[in-house]
């Protein structure tokens, strides 16, 4: 009977303490829509984007032009030409490939730009995210855009704008 009891209090004040932790969410997005350097950083990521996309669009069709340049040529080559002319073909797609898979793959150098200016910018957000955490003596918080599923948040719990204070900023510019 005491094992029952004992284990029944334990019971209730585990549900006790669970119910006791303060949580909250912020919206990332939301916030990052306010600090000025992130806009500036997309910005900036967006032109190297897209100057380095030229260039790769720029390889691509040269070696569309020279495919078709060897297909037209194609009846009138000897067997040694043919193997020149491919191998000219098959080398100039790997470059393209490659400078491709340089600049935007997973390890490639826009990837390391973006880690190298967004990394400060989460850095300060999280800092202050911290800060209002311990300022509000609040246990967790939760980011409503990332992989966690927030089936339901009531407003209330939403420091993203304190978190903005927090940054020095004004919130309100932006619609959530």
């Amino acid at each position: 009977m005491k094992k029952i009891i004992f284990t029944l209090a334990f019971t209730l004040l585990g549900f006790t303490v669970a119910f006791a932790q303060r949580f909250a969410y912020i919206d990332s997005d939301y916030i990052l829509k306010h600090v000025p350097e992130y806009a500036s950083a997309q910005k900036q990521l967006g032109a190297l984007s897209d100057q380095w996309q030229k260039e790769v669009d720029g390889r691509f069709q040269e070696l569309d032009r020279l495919y078709k340049a060897y297909q037209a040529d194609l009846v009138l080559m000897t067997p040694e030409m043919k193997m020149r002319r491919e191998a000219e073909v098959v080398d100039k797609e790997k470059l393209a490939k490659d400078f491709q898979r340089q600049k935007f793959g997973p390890d490639g150098e826009l990837q390391q730009k973006s880690s190298s200016i967004m990394k400060p910018i989460q850095d300060r957000v999280a800092k202050a995210v911290q800060a209002v955490a311990e300022a509000e003596n609040l246990d967790m918080i939760f980011d409503k855009n990332s992989e966690v599923i927030m089936m339901y948040a009531n407003h209330r719990y939403d420091k993203s704008d304190d978190v903005i204070r927090r940054l020095g900023l004004k919130p309100g510019v932006f619609a959530k």
